[in-house]
């Protein structure tokens, strides 16, 4: 690995990290939005925003980068984008409707069961599962169990909805992962998000009864959920995926649980229980055991093995 890809690896790791910050630390400003406009009209407006807010971002790019690109890039772009948007809209659709009925704590577990079926998909795919990240996913699993369900896994029929939210989730990962190598990446994010916005307007004018009242009521947790989330969060998950692969890239946005409880004892003064504190611990064990690499680290011990013998045999000749 040259020293500028060991720098993207790092500098894409770094991403992915971040939007995990954040989109744990957006659940207190998503909840609160929903007690002024219902799911459809917050997701429109908070997609809208991100797209508006990577405007001014996307005309220098294209300013800077315009004799690059030819035809087959910008198909690239808009299937991308279409795609992973119309991904997006579903998985975020059903899993907000969903939440309604399921509490909260066992919806975050089943959302987040992501990690398992990007591995699975990534199988069929043939792609190799390294067995330290394999031990990784069971752990995670563990600790998002420990952290997310207070009480007991009863399984009920809306978790179906659950479940299938988190497999349009991590589908939806994939094909970032795939467009993101190929495409602008906030080209990509601003697109993606203006594709999700469009699908919701239909059905936020069937469903529910948008106010511009409620909606300037709400402009606090729509602006953080729309331009910092959306906008920041979501374009540095995108630039993750260029050199961090789908199952590893799971794996570190899952750590989005055990800062959205770091989140709850700094601003909500929340304590943690034993079985959180293990979660936290499991998961954060997971993460860093899933960033080794146990092969190079044994063909450099081999390596050295071999330098140390030839210089003694060559002292032995001698």
């Amino acid at each position: 690995m040259k020293i500028s890809q060991k720098k993207l690896f790092f500098t894409c790791n770094l991403c992915l990290f971040i939007s995990a910050f954040i989109a744990g630390l957006s659940f207190v400003a998503q909840k609160s939005g929903m007690t002024y406009m219902g799911p459809f009209t917050f997701n429109a407006i908070r997609c809208f925003l991100g797209a508006a807010c990577l405007l001014p971002l996307i005309l220098f790019n294209n300013k800077k980068y315009s004799q690059k690109k030819n035809h087959s890039h910008k198909f690239l772009l808009v299937k991308g984008s279409i795609i992973s948007g119309i991904l997006l809209f579903i998985a975020l659709s059903v899993n907000q409707y969903a939440m309604i009925y399921s509490q909260a704590g066992k919806a975050g577990f089943i959302t987040s069961l992501y990690i398992i079926f990007v591995p699975i998909i990534s199988i069929f795919l043939k792609e190799k599962i390294k067995p330290n990240v394999l031990l990784s996913i069971i752990l995670s699993v563990i600790g998002l169990y420990l952290l997310c369900v207070k009480e007991s896994l009863k399984f009920e029929f809306y978790d179906i909805f659950l479940i299938i939210s988190a497999f349009f989730f991590s589908i939806h990962l994939l094909v970032l992962s795939h467009y993101s190598k190929k495409c602008s990446t906030i080209n990509l994010s601003s697109l993606q998000f203006l594709t999700v916005g469009i699908l919701s307007l239909p059905f936020m004018f069937i469903f529910e009864t948008p106010l511009l009242t409620s909606i300037m009521a709400g402009y606090k947790p729509l602006l953080f959920a729309g331009v910092v989330v959306t906008g920041v969060a979501y374009t540095l998950q995108i630039f993750g995926y260029k050199a961090v692969k789908p199952i590893l890239a799971t794996l570190i946005l899952s750590s989005e649980a055990i800062f959205a409880v770091l989140g709850g004892i700094v601003l909500l003064d929340e304590k943690l229980n034993l079985n959180e504190v293990l979660g936290c611990l499991l998961m954060t064990l997971a993460i860093i055991l899933s960033q080794l690499d146990f092969k190079n680290t044994i063909n450099r011990k081999n390596i050295i093995k071999e330098i140390i013998y030839e210089k003694i045999s060559s002292k032995q000749n001698i």
